[in-house]
């Protein structure tokens, strides 16, 4: 007898459901997250049939957590189901909206009783690739959440103290998180602050933020941008900011050691990986870089049937509407958004710094693509060519990778 599992996942506890090849409720229970209730299920699974050699499939909710990992250690199929997906299946046997987690169980049971090919297990990544996922996400999380803080520190320093601004962001916000702009924003977190500052004291800021050429001329610089007059508001009032600031400074200065020590461990992990070498030949994808793709497409070759499937995956292939007479091609809004993120920064790199991504990038420009159009259909390009490179263990070949344009008509970008 076929038996499919369907798990609705909660934080105290789950709803567990077991349907036959003919939809009827074959067992039912709610588990807690434990190793009394793991144990629980997997005896219920057994009771049903459950082998070694014949598992029993699991749909999910949810790609992650303790019980996804031990069931993953069993071997068998799971599917992580969007619950979105699980929303619209459920109308197909009620449409009054009723919804219980026992209901949603029955219903992920189904979903794989009657559609499982339309759905895809979770990959069988390595426990290594699977770490490097963690680090690399971890350090991509740090860095959006330094940008928010860099982001908050100048728009308060753009109200009280836009000589600090002047002399570090740049009309930017990177220049906030510099270790030199921290320092000196330490000890001078006010204008009148700065005012008093020294050479010698800022100077030694410098050192400390581990300045090492031209600390002095650098001081001087410092000292004459700072002391310029400005506006000013009351003394109480610029002192309340200077407070205000030094506790986002203080953020700031964690995000940015997170960034840097998660960057550096994913980096470590990543070096230890077979497909480091294939990756990391492409042009545009360093370390750091090539762990963020890494993580998100993983060494388990059977995850896409094809090159086409992953750029799907990342967003960079168009998608094609048709209804009717209306036909439109655009480009993709559901994606995975960290792929697309480092794709981004692989293709801009990649069309400065690469001839063969530079001449790509001008020729779609030529042809009539915005920049952005221009730079996701360079990073569909190379997403195919990483596809092929990590099937065949080869790395990146310039030559192959952008021969005679004149050879090979490209189609237009959404």
């Amino acid at each position: 007898m076929k038996v499919f599992c369907g798990i609705d996942w909660a934080e105290r506890h789950h709803d567990v459901a077991l349907v036959d090849a003919e939809g009827k409720l074959v067992a039912k229970r709610r588990i807690t997250e434990s190793v009394d209730g793991f144990a629980e299920l997997t005896a219920m699974l057994a009771e049903a049939g459950d082998s070694a050699e014949s598992p029993i499939p699991v749909a999910i909710e949810t790609p992650r957590g303790l019980l996804v990992a031990a069931l993953r250690a069993t071997g068998r199929p799971i599917y992580a189901i969007n619950p979105q997906q699980v929303a619209a299946y459920r109308t197909r046997h009620s449409v009054s909206r009723k919804k219980s987690d026992q209901a949603d169980a029955k219903t992920l049971a189904n979903i794989l009783r009657t559609d499982a090919h339309e759905h895809r297990t979770l990959p069988a990544d390595t426990a290594l690739a699977r770490s490097i996922a963690v680090l690399a996400r971890a350090a991509q999380d740090a860095t959006w959440r330094r940008t928010k803080a860099s982001n908050e520190l100048r728009s308060l320093l753009r109200e009280y103290y836009p000589g600090f601004l002047e002399a570090f962001a740049g009309g930017t916000t990177a220049g906030l998180a510099t270790a030199e702009a921290r320092a000196v924003l330490a000890i001078a977190p006010t204008p009148a602050a700065a005012m008093k500052l020294t050479k010698t004291r800022i100077a030694a800021a410098l050192r400390r933020a581990g300045r090492q050429r031209g600390i002095d001329q650098k001081a001087v610089e410092l000292q004459h941008i700072l002391r310029l007059p400005r506006l000013r508001h009351d003394p109480l009032v610029e002192e309340a900011m200077g407070a205000q600031a030094l506790r986002l400074l203080a953020t700031l200065d964690v995000e940015c050691g997170s960034v840097e020590q998660l960057g550096q461990a994913a980096a470590e992990a990543f070096r230890q990986h077979p497909d480091y070498a294939v990756i990391t030949s492409f042009p545009g994808l360093g370390e750091l870089t090539g762990a963020r793709v890494f993580a998100e497409i993983g060494d388990d070759r059977a995850r896409f049937a094809d090159a086409r499937a992953l750029k799907a995956f990342a967003g960079s292939s168009p998608v094609t509407k048709a209804s009717g007479n209306s036909e439109s091609v655009t480009f993709r809004r559901v994606k995975n958004d960290r792929l697309a993120a480092v794709g981004w920064i692989w293709a801009f790199v990649a069309s400065t710094k690469a001839p063969g991504g530079a001449a790509h990038y001008q020729r779609r420009r030529a042809r009539g693509d915005r920049h952005a159009a221009a730079l996701r259909h360079l990073f569909n390009r190379l997403l195919g060519q990483l596809f092929h490179c990590l099937h065949t263990g080869q790395p990146y070949n310039e030559a192959m990778a952008f021969p005679n344009p004149a050879d090979h008509p490209e189609p237009a970008a959404a």
